[in-house]
């Protein structure tokens, strides 16, 4: 979002925003969270070489390591979540009438972030990669989020920062805005 600028976001009912890199930036060593997590795959006996942090956490869940993996990461960005910088699209949060994020973060680094930077009492609804069973780009996430707003996806948009995120809007059926244009 160029500026704070909300440009035709107030053309939707509900709002759900991208944590990292559209409101905030988590300040985290992405290198660190995969090198900590490839210890406890390592300490395990479990072959995590090559093994980017998604790819982890799919082995994570074959190798019955979810726990421990959530952990590591959970700590790093919660962490990084409580020295995060405010992105200017976070001025636009607060205008629509019903607001969301939905994460690649945990949630409770998500909640973090937001209470770090004044913006919970804006956001109606939290779902962080841990809230359901599935992740971006998988739209059940979006869909989870809409529900809480009960919003239903052809009054909403997405805002948010990746490819990933367009996917799994256009997955979910809702519309959606990069930060950058919105």
């Amino acid at each position: 979002m160029t500026n704070g600028s909300t440009s035709d976001l107030d053309a939707f009912d509900a709002v759900v925003w991208d944590l990292d890199g559209t409101l905030v930036r988590l300040q985290v060593s992405w290198d660190r969270v995969a090198d900590d997590a490839a210890a406890v795959f390592e300490s395990a006996g479990v072959d995590a070489a090559g093994k980017n942090l998604w790819e982890m956490l799919d082995l994570a869940d074959r190798s019955d390591l979810r726990g421990e993996i959530e952990t590591v990461i959970a700590d790093h960005e919660q962490s990084g979540a409580r020295e995060s910088d405010r992105l200017p699209s976070a001025d636009a949060v607060g205008r629509a009438d019903t607001e969301a994020v939905c994460s690649l973060n945990c949630e409770s680094a998500c909640r973090v972030a937001l209470e770090t930077h004044e913006l919970t009492p804006h956001i109606d609804a939290v779902v962080g990669r841990d809230t359901v069973a599935t992740r971006k780009p998988d739209p059940e996430p979006l869909l989870d989020a809409l529900r809480r707003l009960n919003a239903e996806p052809a009054d909403a948009v997405f805002v948010g920062d990746s490819p990933r995120d367009s996917e799994t809007a256009d997955r979910a059926g809702v519309a959606f805005r990069y930060v950058d244009e919105a």
